[in-house]
């Protein structure tokens, strides 16, 4: 056997393994009539563990292509090639080749994890059940009659919320925008597809923060984009290294989460966002602004937005329902240009035919009435009240083992830990202790860092969770 596994390559060993096996015996290089090798000769052959020969003859029996019998060994099935048995498509190599790119491992687990067992929940960044509005959303629901067609709605969303959110943009962020400058879509995260796959193209060159929620998005990498990295101090971005960035390497897009930004919870202030939108209107740079923290600010300030100082257009903004409200009404939207809306607007016709009318009816009566600002009060003294308990947690069971900035507003507080520690090992650890939390390295390129969110549980948990993540820590 010429054939040798490639060990270099990000593909498994045993995948390669059953690709050449399965193309060998469409070409008859292992022909019908005599045994493939047994596992163990075949580990000795190529120099590999035998239990990648196993898998790798798993997915091939898995699929139709072999037969394994006790005695005789493994075998090409009799009647692979015929009508009695139906060949199974090879899933695993379809899975692989897909363009659009899985999350990060890591993130996987932790959402698994998060999912299917009754751990603490530190890591997922949304409200709690007992922080949604149900009472003022049953209300809508059970006493007010429903406006809107339920058939396919106007491309850019329902053109009662987004009159209504014109409204309530101006007076809650300070925003200048009108309906038609208005795309209603499936939350953020879907803004920031349509953003990329629309206004991008493979081998452009962005900038985002560095640590960033964006940073562990598959998005960017499946659209062939380029990334660069910003970064983060407690005051945003450095103005030096923008401009830097786009002298080296011509950056065609900024992302920007600059309120209570995810992960570290920074405020940046006025005078840098004035300052980053004079550099990028001098190199014609669009900005993106992430905006789902705004309103939480714990002082009860009205914060300028990057959209709300914007005087020549440079700036997408976009915002949304889930992190303020109930990340299940999947109600966010984007602002910018008409023309990049109709756009945008297009493609996501493309994909979902438009929005839900439904949970857009309930959105736009929640926003306009009285109940949306005494939920947002009574939202931002929860929050704060859970942010007080962690970071007294984090002093009762880490004093001197983290550092860490005391966000103002937000769901998120971003800790440096300070002893050398297995970060794979560190998260296996809390897991089995029952506390699961988001990595650092899964937000950005700096080690040694860990983010946790304090919307998910109430008081009493939070500080149970940290204990547990300190004896994690300690046990390494």
């Amino acid at each position: 056997m010429d054939w040798k596994p490639d060990r270099k390559a990000k593909k498994a060993i045993y995948k390669q393994l059953a690709e050449y096996i399965e193309k060998g015996i469409a070409d008859g290089t292992f022909p019908p009539d005599k045994p493939l090798p047994s596992e163990r000769n075949l580990a000795n052959i190529l120099e590999i563990n035998r239990s990648t020969v196993v898998n790798a003859y798993d997915e091939l029996e898995s699929i139709g292509l072999i037969e394994r019998n006790r005695g005789s060994g493994t075998t090409i099935s009799k009647d692979i090639w015929g009508i009695t048995k139906k060949r199974i498509p090879s899933w695993n190599r379809y899975i692989g080749a897909g363009s659009f790119l899985p999350n990060l491992p890591v993130t996987q687990k932790i959402r698994k994890e998060a999912v299917e067992h009754n751990l603490i929940n530190l890591a997922t960044g949304e409200l709690s059940e007992e922080l949604f509005p149900k009472s003022f959303l049953s209300e809508i629901t059970s006493t007010r009659s429903f406006i809107g067609s339920l058939g396919y709605d106007h491309p850019q969303g329902s053109e009662i919320l987004r009159k209504t959110l014109t409204k309530h943009i101006k007076k809650s962020r300070g925003i200048e925008t009108n309906p038609s400058s208005i795309l209603i879509t499936s939350g953020a995260q879907q803004a920031l597809h349509l953003i990329v796959q629309c206004l991008l193209k493979p081998g452009d060159a962005i900038a985002i923060e560095d640590p960033s929620y964006n940073y562990n998005l598959p998005i960017f990498k499946s659209a062939g984009i380029q990334i660069h990295y910003l970064p983060v101090d407690r005051d945003g971005i450095n103005l030096e290294d923008l401009q830097s960035l786009y002298k080296k390497h011509r950056i065609k897009m900024l992302f920007l989460n600059p309120d209570f930004q995810n992960p570290t919870g920074s405020l940046m202030n006025l005078k840098k966002r004035e300052a980053i939108l004079d550099i990028t209107s001098k190199f014609g740079i669009p900005v993106v602004e992430d905006d789902p923290y705004s309103l939480t600010a714990f002082s009860g300030d009205k914060i300028s937005t990057l959209k709300s100082i914007d005087k020549n257009g440079n700036v997408l903004y976009i915002s949304s329902l889930s992190k303020i409200v109930a990340s299940g009404l999947r109600i966010g939207w984007i602002i910018g240009p008409t023309s990049v809306i109709e756009r945008l607007s297009d493609a996501k016709q493309q994909i979902d035919f438009g929005h839900s009318s439904y949970t857009q009816w309930i959105a736009n009566d929640f926003i306009e009435s009285e109940n949306f600002n005494f939920h947002i009060k009574s939202l931002i003294k929860e929050l704060e009240k859970r942010r007080d308990k962690i970071i007294k947690s984090l002093d009762d069971y880490l004093r001197g083992q983290v550092e860490y900035s005391i966000p103002q507003g937000g769901i998120h507080i971003w800790c440096k830990i300070l002893k050398n520690f297995n970060e794979i090992q560190l998260l296996e650890e809390s897991i089995k202790r029952g506390v699961i939390y988001v990595p650092g390295s899964t937000m950005g390129s700096k080690n040694g860092f860990v983010r946790f969110t304090f919307a998910r549980e109430d008081e009493d948990s939070i500080d149970e969770g940290i204990k547990r993540f300190a004896e994690a820590l300690n046990c390494l």
